[in-house]
């Protein structure tokens, strides 16, 4: 099989790989039918990330189930499936408590597109293991798109984590996006379809703001401090300045979520979060916990996740495509 792999800035190419086995009774082989690049992975691809190269690129996708272990009893082949980000069992005490990003099964930071917790390969391959089928696959529900689906292993997913269970406990309260790509943008979707008053959406770039325009948000292309202006924020640029211009703008005891990779250190205004007395989380996200509400959301018929994708490409052209800047391409299979 072939795996793409990440192997210098703005450059990735078709690497030969063995095809996968299952090494267990409670694994699954699946093919991605429909994946598309994360923000922190145009990251990569622009020279920021993380990891030297090369390495296999991807943890973003919609499946379908190829094979299956004698003890996975959730799906089977032919099954569509979204495959989390991380790897996580399911059993152990870490992953009953919702903490999935974190499980003490396997090594830190074990998963897909990025080899810092194991090898496990990435999501932009012909065919991919998946260990511990059961506790991470998560069939997809009838009648929903795998393109406008393929984010629900992360983006999407996070995007409901980030502002759902806020709304849920503060009914009408204000939004404040401050964001670059995807992320904020399914934010907009969600927070509007859950009730919230008003969004405002900031990014500079005026398609993206065009598009939550598209979903309700009122859109600026630059954040002017508002105090006391948004009952929850959510900051997904990666830049820690716009991270401190968004906490100034909590309500006293709001709620800012930075989804930012801050690759790069920076100065909070701790102070006037003391005195505002906002709660501020910085964190990856546990998203094999979220991923059943957002895809019942999602199916719902009240959000849009598909007005996000910029583009659908053929799978073959993820070598030459995937380096181009792109909101949210998305790479299909007919063939599978």
């Amino acid at each position: 099989m072939r795996e793409l792999t990440y192997v210098a800035r703005r450059t990735v190419e078709w690497r030969e790989a063995p095809d996968p086995k299952l090494d267990s009774d409670a694994e699954a082989i699946v093919a991605p039918v429909a994946a598309t690049p994360c923000d922190v992975d145009s990251a990569i691809l622009a020279g920021h990330g993380f990891v030297d190269p090369p390495f296999a690129l991807g943890h973003e996708c919609v499946a379908r189930v190829v094979d299956v272990g004698d003890t996975v009893t959730t799906v089977a082949p032919g099954d569509l499936v979204v495959v989390p980000w991380s790897i996580n069992c399911g059993t152990c005490d870490r992953c009953r408590a919702g903490l999935t990003a974190h499980c003490a099964t396997v090594p830190y930071m074990a998963m897909y597109g990025a080899p810092i917790g194991g090898t496990w390969g990435g999501l932009f391959s012909d065919l991919v293991r998946v260990p511990y089928a059961d506790a991470m696959l998560v069939p997809l529900p009838a009648g929903l798109d795998p393109v406008a689906m393929a984010s629900a292993s992360d983006n999407w997913s996070l995007a409901w984590r980030l502002v759902a269970p806020h709304l849920e406990s503060r009914p009408g309260a204000r939004v404040l996006v401050v964001a670059r790509g995807s992320i904020g943008l399914y934010v907009c979707d969600i927070a509007r379809a859950l009730g919230a008053s008003d969004v405002l959406y900031v990014d500079p770039d005026p398609d993206h703001r065009t598009i939550a325009r598209g979903y309700g948000a009122d859109t600026t292309e630059s954040l002017d401090p508002l105090p006391q202006g948004f009952d929850i924020a959510v900051e997904a640029t990666g830049r820690v300045d716009q991270l401190a211009l968004t906490v100034k703008c909590l309500t006293p005891e709001g709620i800012c979520e930075s989804a930012g990779n801050h690759f790069r250190p920076g100065e909070l205004p701790l102070l006037d979060m003391y005195l505002t007395g906002i709660t501020l989380r910085i964190a990856r996200d546990n998203v094999r916990a979220h991923i059943p509400s957002a895809l019942t959301l999602a199916a719902s018929g009240k959000v849009a996740p598909e007005k996000v994708v910029s583009h659908v490409i053929d799978w073959e052209d993820l070598p030459t495509a995937l380096p181009e800047k792109h909101l949210k391409p998305v790479f299909v299979r007919s063939e599978v």
